[in-house]
């Protein structure tokens, strides 16, 4: 079961000059997976194969890495929380594959299993997909993050000297 867009906080972006937007500059996307508010979103427990949204990438984006870090311990009975991150309809577990949630601690890292480079061409997202689970998790949270790179034709934005003020003479 999918849950909805509400489930994930709010992505901060950074990289140049603190935001993202400039074509061929890498950037960070980051948002907080919070699992007690997940299973309210849900309004049952989770379970196996349930795809939780995760990050959204804009078109035209070349997503280089992404991964998840551990920011509070799992909590629930589950001995057995196993998550991948990818692409939903594209390679679930291009970027993390069967990451042991339960057996992690805080500050524990989960990137880039196997996949490579993955082009966006229209807007999509980087999903979290419970792929095992044995009894409930109830709490516990997770920051995802990707490094993306704009790959919008330089052609089709206007970056004329109009757009800076570095040009207007004192």
């Amino acid at each position: 079961m999918a849950l909805g867009a509400q489930t994930t906080s709010t992505v901060n972006a950074y990289g140049r000059a603190g935001k993202a937007g400039l074509p061929g500059q890498p950037f960070m996307i980051e948002g907080v997976l919070d699992f007690a508010e997940a299973t309210t979103d849900k309004g049952t427990a989770l379970a196996a194969n349930d795809v939780i949204p995760g990050l959204t990438i804009p078109a035209n984006h070349l997503i280089l890495h992404a991964g998840l870090e551990v920011l509070t311990a799992h909590a629930g009975t589950s001995s057995n929380t196993d998550f991948d991150f990818g692409i939903t309809g594209g390679d679930l577990d291009n970027f993390v594959d069967g990451f042991d949630f339960d057996g992690a601690s805080v500050g524990d890292f989960a990137a880039s299993a196997e996949g490579g480079p993955v082009m966006v061409g229209a807007t999509d997202t980087i999903d979290l997909e419970v792929q095992a689970m044995t009894g409930t998790t109830t709490g516990g949270s997770l920051r995802m993050f990707a490094i993306l790179v704009d790959c919008t034709s330089q052609s089709a934005t206007d970056f004329g000297a109009n757009e800076v003020d570095r040009d207007t003479l004192a």
